[in-house]
């Protein structure tokens, strides 16, 4: 089994609900921890008062270590989405330099592809980005079609003079440019953190939820304080998942590039009546 899919179901569940139960999750991993090591082996341990001191000192050192280990993912996953977003624009500013490269193009070739990267750009709002935001990446449909008939189009036209040939390189060019940057985001939808980081913070995070319980207090300090720093650790485990994919989920990146494109550049006419 794929380790890193051990989150994977956050993403089908809006945030807002996800969020506090994986808190609530860890606050009631710790608090049944706590009651259960005070019933079973509180006294076996602490038989020494030094006990206290020293489970305070690792716990201490062993959260700065899991809190730098997590900032750094946190801020992994942050910049991956930040690129993700880079990328998505660049795409769509690609795709706008493409579309008016065919303007110097003479009719009845210049309709033909701009219909082509028209329903191109209409299909990967509508059809591309809700798959993505499920996990699937889309290889085919639509959007493959219109990117092959684009293709196949500039390749059979035969420039007549030298404007044309100018045109028609020039295109080829911003063509080749744009299928790298589609190449890109779509790379981009698998990116997210490796496997045995998630096993690193998972077992982590049980070791700093057993020292917390291993702590001997007073039983509603120890509750109440076992609860919050557990609380904190669930809320930014759930942010670095929800930022691991940066094409998936509810907190994703949108084609709100290629829809400004779509509205500004291609929309027919008669779509703004």
């Amino acid at each position: 089994m794929d380790q890193s899919r051990i989150f994977e179901w956050i993403y089908d569940y809006p945030n807002f609900v996800v969020g506090p139960l994986i808190g609530i999750f860890f606050v009631g991993i710790t608090w049944l921890g706590i009651l259960i090591f005070r019933s079973v082996v509180r006294n076996w341990i602490h038989g020494d008062q030094r006990v206290n001191d020293m489970i305070g000192f690792t716990f201490s050192g062993f959260s700065v270590l899991y809190g730098l280990l997590l900032g750094l993912l946190a801020v992994d996953a942050f910049q991956a989405f930040t690129v993700g977003s880079t990328v998505v624009s660049r795409e769509a500013s690609a795709l706008t330099t493409l579309y008016l490269g065919t303007q110097g193009y003479p009719q009845p070739i210049r309709e033909t592809l701009q219909a082509d990267l028209r329903e191109y750009t209409r299909a990967v709002i509508e059809e591309s980005w809700p798959e993505q935001r499920k996990g699937v990446i889309p290889t085919g449909g639509i959007v493959f079609e219109r990117v092959m008939a684009f293709s196949n189009a500039m390749t059979a036209f035969d420039p007549k003079n030298k404007k044309e040939e100018i045109i028609h390189s020039e295109t080829l060019r911003r063509f080749n440019n744009f299928l790298e940057m589609r190449r890109q985001r779509i790379s981009d939808i698998r990116t997210r953190i490796p496997p045995v980081l998630w096993w690193v913070v998972c077992i982590g995070v049980l070791l700093d939820i057993a020292l917390i319980c291993m702590l001997d207090m007073k039983i509603h300090v120890h509750l109440i304080l076992g609860g919050m720093l557990s609380l904190f650790l669930g809320l930014v485990i759930f942010l670095v998942a929800v930022l691991d994919h940066p094409f998936r989920g509810a907190v994703s990146v949108g084609p709100d590039d290629f829809q400004l494109v779509y509205d500004i550049l291609m929309k027919p006419r008669a779509d703004h009546h």
